[in-house]
């Protein structure tokens, strides 16, 4: 697997993506679907990013990840 340098700050733009996307309920009204295929396409970048992370990976990083504590997660990289 390639470790990416770019990667906890791709893995923090798309944590920010995801919060926003929850947020933005006119968007969901508008169009359900497209909501729910650019969440999904957020998740599958959220995934990418966090397997690419260079180790060792915090562990309590690694474990808000793998619970998809993806709030808790942006947290603590923001504060990091």
């Amino acid at each position: 697997m390639t470790e990416s340098p770019d990667a906890y700050h791709e893995l923090t733009a798309a944590l920010r993506e995801r919060l926003a996307l929850i947020a933005d309920r006119e968007f969901y009204q508008r169009d359900p679907a497209a909501h729910l295929a650019r969440l999904q396409s957020v998740s599958g970048i959220i995934a990418t990013s966090a397997a690419e992370l260079p180790g060792p990976v915090d562990p309590q990083l690694a474990h808000y990840l793998q619970r998809c504590s993806y709030d808790k997660a942006l947290a603590l990289l923001e504060a990091g």
